[in-house]
């Protein structure tokens, strides 16, 4: 067996927004959600079913995976490869809008289902240590919890360092599954769930339809470009940093010489200036003194 990368955009998609093996993500809701008994969901609908782009380089049809279960309270996974700025607040907004155009201008409020938000990310977000974490809304004094329809829980792959023989509860092995499915040759002994050995079937390349394999070639080079611009993006800042930093010193070093009295031609040899911008910082100097 050879396995996709997960975390590639039409493999995500593929695996987990297949309406045709809901017991995929069923079994994967319970288990991050961490739900038993009468909260168990039992059964799901996908919403957005998985569709291969209409052409090369164009992203899925579908931005995220969107679920609702048998109580119809709403599911919302999203797969996160790269920390982009305002991360937090989209998501914020995106589930609250989910939570609110479920119903029209007029109809009543009871009507509203809760809305869970899963993301599952490829990079450092939270403070803590822990790979997955549940965020709710409580009563800022005494944590009461009765604010319940929006809620978020986050995967920080970056954090799960488990190995295979190490893996215990099913959480442990969904997680283990999308971090590290691409590296691995055959199924794991330990996994004995239905819905995630299915998922490893469908994760299998040799399952796969030649178009499907394009579509997800296609999706790694540009996460690889989306990763490269963010990339350099990071290094051009490091380095207008770093040069920004050059010029304060060489300016400390002028404002002392220049207190010193020494000569204007003297100071621009030991700053390694212009005499030109030696003299323009001077001036500067001199009128911050003025006012």
């Amino acid at each position: 067996m050879k396995f996709v990368d997960v975390k590639n955009d039409i493999a995500f998609r593929k695996i987990f927004g297949n309406e045709k093996k809901t017991k995929i993500i069923i079994s994967f809701l319970n288990a991050v959600l961490k739900l038993e008994g009468r909260q168990r969901i039992e059964e799901v609908s996908i919403i957005n079913p998985y569709q291969l782009p209409r052409v090369a380089g164009e992203k899925a049809s579908i931005i995220d995976i969107r679920a609702k279960d048998e109580k119809d309270n709403q599911f919302v996974i999203e797969m996160q490869v790269a920390d982009v700025d305002g991360f937090d607040k989209r998501v914020q907004y995106y589930t609250c809008r989910d939570y609110s155009m479920q119903i029209d201008r007029g109809e009543q409020y009871p009507l509203l289902k809760p809305t869970f938000f899963i993301g599952i990310l490829d990079f450092y977000f939270f403070d803590s240590p822990n790979y997955l974490s549940h965020h709710i809304i409580v009563n800022g004094e005494t944590y009461e919890h009765k604010l319940k329809d929006i809620q978020f829980t986050f995967i920080e792959l970056k954090k799960f360092g488990l190995k295979v023989h190490e893996l215990n509860t099913l959480t442990e092995k969904w997680v283990f599954f999308i971090k590290n499915a691409e590296n691995l040759e055959v199924i794991p002994d330990n996994v004995d769930d239905e819905g995630l050995r299915e998922a490893y079937k469908d994760a299998d390349k040799h399952s796969w339809e030649k178009e499907e394999l394009i579509a997800y070639d296609n999706a790694s080079i540009a996460e690889q470009d989306e990763r490269g611009k963010i990339t350099a993006a990071e290094n051009k800042g490091k380095k207008e940093g770093k040069k920004e930093g050059k010029k304060e010193e060489k300016e400390k070093v002028i404002e002392r010489c220049w207190r010193k009295n020494m000569a204007i031609e003297d100071i621009a040899e030991i700053s390694g200036l212009r005499l030109k911008e030696v003299i323009t910082i001077i001036e500067n100097l001199k009128t911050k003194e003025g006012e």
